[in-house]
């Protein structure tokens, strides 16, 4: 498969080649010069940890490679599948949608060539918003309230509307980037941001630095009918995570996972991943979000076929009890 450029889609980040290898990654038949890794929207965790990994991957393996722009996890999962971007992450979710052919930017066509790679973290799902509007619950959003939802075809934006909907909660629904509708919260042309994405937001931390917020959880009543619901996990925003808590927050969360074409070379994902998975400490000081990127959780996967590769790499460094029937080509 000829790997081609993102066209349409802002390049925001692209590094050179590094100088230093970590490890001997061998055989380089068949590797591309360069790569590309779809995140999402400026202001998002996305962003920031995808093209921080790109920057990470570039310079160890002495390629050029970086992040771009893109609407989220569907549109990466289309991305990857057709080869215009090698890289992508996306949420199990989104992931289980494209493959059953109902992913909304190609209805119909399953998008089996995109492949596991690596786990990254859990996708909580939070509502903020301005501690001058009086809402500190889900309770109190008022009926016809604008809501931000992020990035069209986004994770935040397939799932939440469904969520505050399953809630009871009536509203008028907005998309845009997290730093866009941040800046649209902050100047009252929004009443709340529902966010799907890893913590910190950045955007929310922006908006932490200028403006009173309030991080609205969820009670344990709204938590249980949402998982009762949703493809989602019990989980709790830390209280360290901003400024504004001052305890743990009740959440629900998806678990998000790295993409690779599954025509991309095994050797190729399996340097990637080891660059990735082999020195977590390299990955928190990227975002706070990847302590989850831990070896052990490749068992998060129940969804995508495994790269090769990367299948490759976690049972020969995390014990993996991959089965051949859930990597691609076995």
């Amino acid at each position: 498969m000829k790997f081609t450029t993102l066209s349409g889609l802002a390049v925001v980040t692209a590094f050179g080649a590094g100088t230093v290898l970590a490890h001997d990654h061998g055989d380089r038949t068949g590797w591309p010069e360069s790569f590309t890794v779809g995140t999402a929207s400026q202001g998002g965790t996305y962003f920031a940890y995808g093209s921080g990994w790109a920057n990470l991957v570039a310079e160890e393996l002495e390629l050029s490679g970086g992040g771009e722009v893109t609407g989220g996890p569907m549109q990466n999962m289309a991305l990857v599948h057709t080869g215009e971007a090698q890289f992508g992450m996306t949420t199990m979710g989104p992931a289980a949608e494209s493959l059953a052919g109902t992913n909304p930017i190609a209805p119909g066509l399953q998008m089996d060539m995109a492949c596991a790679m690596f786990p990254m973290y859990q996708t909580p799902f939070s509502v903020t918003a301005l501690s001058a509007s009086g809402i500190t619950s889900i309770a109190d959003i008022p009926v016809g309230a604008r809501i931000g939802f992020g990035p069209a075809g986004s994770t935040s934006d397939t799932y939440f509307p469904r969520m505050m909907e399953e809630l009871g909660v009536e509203f008028e629904r907005r998309n845009g980037g997290w730093t866009d509708l941040g800046g649209q919260l902050q100047d009252g042309l929004l009443d709340v941001i529902a966010f799907a994405a890893g913590v910190p937001v950045p955007a929310v931390s922006q908006l932490e630095v200028q403006t009173d917020v309030n991080i609205i959880e969820f009670t344990e009543d709204e938590q249980a009918q949402i998982m009762a619901a949703f493809p989602v996990s019990e989980f709790a925003i830390a209280a360290d995570t901003y400024t504004t808590l001052e305890g743990d927050a009740r959440s629900v969360s998806m678990w998000n996972f790295a993409i690779a074409n599954c025509d991309l070379p095994e050797s190729f994902v399996k340097a990637v991943v080891d660059v990735v998975m082999s020195d977590n400490e390299r990955m928190v000081n990227i975002h706070r979000a990847a302590r989850s990127t831990l070896p052990e959780n490749w068992d998060k996967n129940g969804v995508l076929m495994w790269h090769p590769g990367a299948a490759a790499w976690f049972k020969e460094n995390a014990g993996a009890d991959i089965p051949d029937d859930m990597i691609h080509g076995m």
